[in-house]
């Protein structure tokens, strides 16, 4: 694509997938989070993107992103800081896949979603339109879809998180980040480019 985008409203996630058809999401894009970063450096996409909602996005010319750093200093300090965040939420997500136990890979996601969204003032009391599906779960965490199922079980019976079509509820944080084994660091300011 000749363009870079700026997620306005929605969720997506990137992924990539194995030659015979195995899929595993690499991470979760919430509003201004940036797509397509990676063909301003690298000239190609080597993943995938897929909407899970509707998306408002909005567009950048991917051949004026270097102009960036040379005439808008600020803005491309702002583009850093997030190359910087995603290193580090992928950091997170390979401790959890590599590991963490199955119920707490699927506790920190639950949370690490939750908190992102919630930060982006997404829920509203606790609650959250959540468009993932325990398909999706399961890539993400390269667990099987049964042992997601019931792993997601686990959790429910737990007390901490209400999970229905479409909807997540989170009744107990605590619970929920002691569950994760989440390093539980304040929020910073995030730019929006």
């Amino acid at each position: 694509s000749p363009y870079l985008f700026t997620i306005l409203e929605g969720w997506a996630f990137r992924f990539k997938t194995l030659p015979d058809g195995r899929r595993q999401i690499l991470n979760f894009a919430l509003p201004g989070d940036l797509i397509g970063l990676q063909t301003s450096v690298f000239q190609m996409m080597d993943h995938g993107v897929e909407a899970l909602t509707p998306m408002v996005l909005c567009v950048f010319p991917r051949d004026q992103f270097s102009s960036l750093f040379t005439q808008q200093p600020s803005l491309a300090f702002d583009v850093t800081w997030m190359c910087a965040r995603h290193e580090r939420l992928l950091d997170g997500q390979l401790v959890t896949v590599g590991r963490r136990n199955a119920l707490e890979r699927v506790a920190y996601v639950v949370w690490h979603l939750y908190e992102r969204a919630r930060d982006l003032g997404m829920s509203r009391d606790g609650r959250l339109s959540f468009p993932l599906t325990q398909q999706h779960l399961a890539d993400t965490l390269g667990l099987s879809l049964v042992h997601t199922n019931k792993t997601i079980k686990r959790l429910r019976a737990s007390g901490c998180i209400r999970w229905t079509e479409r909807w997540l509820e989170i009744d107990d944080e605590n619970m929920l980040k002691r569950i994760a084994k989440v390093d539980d660091a304040p929020p910073r300011p995030r730019p929006f480019i």
